[in-house]
This record gives C-alpha cells, structure tokens and sequence, in this order.
C-alpha cells in the first residue's frame, strides 16, 4: 500500500502516519520528492490495511493499495517516477546512462590501470572487475579476494572512477563494502536469499544480475529482498537468460527492458558480454538495450583477451570499445540521454 501525503505536509504529520503504520504491525519506507512525500507500506495482510481508515488521518491526501508481491519496486511505490542512482559523481536512470566496463577478473595492478586508461579514456565512467570469481569448474581462476579490491580501489581512485565488484557470500559483504562503491550480485546469486538480505542492510548501490533461468518478476521480486532491508538503491542488470539456443552463451532478452521499465521504478542496464559471449554480436546488443530504453550497459574488456584469466573470449579489445562508445554517444544523444564523465584527477 501507498500512503500519498498532502503537498507542504509537516514533519510532525508524516510522523504521525509512520506511528500509525508501526502501531498496526507494518512497515513504513518513506520517499520523498521534491513536490510531496508518499510512505509505502510493507506488510503480509494488505486486507489488514484496507480496513483502516488511514485517508482520515490529517496531512494524508490518498491511499493506493498494490496488488504487485514486489511493493517496493513497483512503478505505483515511486509515484510513477523513475528512480536515479547516484554510485558516487555517476547517476544511473531518470536519462543518465551508467557505463561500466572492465576485465572479467583483477589479474595484476598493472593490467588493470591499463585497461582502466583506456576504458575512461573512451567514455566508461564506472569501473568493474571480479576479485572473488564464481567459476563452473573449481580448478579455474577464483580471483585474488582481498588483495584485488584493494587493487580494485588503488585503481579506481587513481583514474577518478568508482569501483563495482562482485559479492558472492554473506561473510564478504563487511569486506567488499570496505573497498567498493557498488555491489555486484551476479545471476548465480540472484536468489541468494540471505545475501540480498545483507546487502540490503548497507546503503550502498546494488547491482542486481537477472539470474539464467529468471522470471522478470522473479528479479524484481529479488529487487525487494535488497529493499525492503532499506536500501533503495538498486539497478537491475539484464545479462541473457537459458534458451536451447547454443551458438550464443545465453539469449538477450531485450523484452526484459521495457518490460521492467514498466513494472518497476528502478533503472535497469544490459550486459551482451554474458549475454552473447560473443565479442561481434556486442555492439549490436548494446545499441539495442539502449534503443530499448535501458540505462546503461555492462561490458567486459581487456587487452589482451588471449591471456585473460576468466572470459577471455568474451571480452571487447579496448579499440573495439571505444568505437562502440562514439555509436553510443550518438544513440544517447538521439534519445535525450546523456552519461555522466569520471572526475577528474590530477596526474
């Protein structure tokens, strides 16, 4: 449910309708815009709710209930409007683009500060890279935990980027928030239940991986997990889906976009590198989520991807890259949106 409070209402009356709610045994989120504030309403028996004459109460101007499981992603709990991350100086969603780019796995300090040129150089203003990697096989690469965030963040700061990695277990999530500026759950973890838990309990920015065999709903309801802990700050990444097709690593579902887009308020990216696995159908797909309305795109680069140690093949050349930055930029710019630049540092 929806509590939407009168323009100019008071301090003292929307904490009178957060008392009322907590007396009645929910939960209350409060959202507030520059024009009014609107309270969602987190609980199991809405009926409860609607038998409540909470419209009574003074500075209250409506009440909307939501049918949706996932109230706090859902379009109806943001007043229609789409929300903005802001990961740092970067802002994600509300015409901003988020593009982040970077090899698979931390190998070294020296490989990374090279890529990282390159990829700010070329317009990507947020900077990835796995130090715990989730492999299939347990004898691959599983990355150099501790040593590459600190990595990570020596890298990042130097180039005036903010960092996202991947968080894979509860037990990391103290340590990764030491060193990140974004949290990253991949498609393994998307339903990790206990993870997006503790996440949530941070207010750090949540990049949110559609897991391989995923429902649309079944990623926003994933979305609520992070939320409902009180961190609102999510970005839901579409990164390809199982299908029986094999001549891709996994199918793009660029319906995923618009789809989301309507259902929920939170900005929503594309990943075509773990979607395609295919450094010649990632261009294609990139042009493609944004044309479809997405708020950013994920891509994996190196530079030299034969020598990658996670996902050599799916990796973009950095001149490759930079190329498909400048289509980017003008596909943005035919649809009114535009991508914060990193800060910028001395040298």
């Amino acid at each position: 449910m929806i509590i939407v409070l009168k323009p100019g209402c008071s301090d003292a009356q929307i904490q009178h309708v957060i008392d009322r709610i907590e007396e009645l045994g929910f939960t209350p989120h409060v959202s507030r815009g520059a024009a009014r504030t609107i309270i969602g309403v987190i609980g199991s028996d809405e009926m409860k709710l609607e038998s409540q004459p909470l419209q009574a109460i003074d500075g209250v101007e409506r009440v909307v209930p939501i049918l949706k499981p996932y109230k706090l992603a859902s379009r109806e709990f943001n007043h229609e409007a789409d929300s903005v991350v802001e990961v740092k100086n970067v802002r994600i969603g509300g015409g901003h683009l988020g593009m982040i780019a970077g090899p698979c796995a931390i190998e070294s300090e020296e490989r990374l500060m090279k890529i990282a040129a390159a990829v700010r150089e070329a317009g990507a203003n947020i900077l990835r890279g796995g130090a715990f990697k989730p492999r299939t096989s347990p004898y691959s690469f599983q990355g150099l935990g501790e040593e590459g965030l600190r990595i990570l963040r020596r890298v990042g700061d130097r180039h005036g980027m903010p960092v996202v990695t991947e968080v894979m277990d509860p037990r990391q999530v103290d340590l990764v928030n030491q060193y990140t500026d974004m949290f990253q759950i991949g498609a393994r973890n998307m339903q990790n239940f206990d993870l997006l838990k503790e996440v949530g309990k941070c207010r750090r920015p949540v990049l949110l991986k559609r897991g391989m065999s995923a429902t649309v709903k079944d990623l926003l309801m994933s979305a609520e997990y992070v939320m409902a802990q009180g961190n609102l700050k999510v970005v839901l990444c579409e990164r390809g889906v199982r299908s029986f097709e094999d001549s891709t690593r996994n199918m793009m579902d660029i319906s995923a976009v618009p789809n989301c887009k309507g259902l929920s308020h939170l900005p929503i990216i594309v990943d075509p590198s773990h979607a395609t696995g295919r450094p010649d159908l990632i261009p294609a797909m990139s042009l493609a989520g944004i044309a479809a309305g997405a708020d950013g795109v994920h891509i994996e680069v190196h530079d030299c991807p034969e020598e990658a140690l996670s996902d050599g093949p799916q990796a973009l050349l950095p001149v490759r890259y930079a190329q498909l930055m400048d289509q980017i930029r003008k596909l943005a710019e035919l649809m009114n949106k535009s991508i914060d630049v990193a800060e910028e540092v001395a040298v």
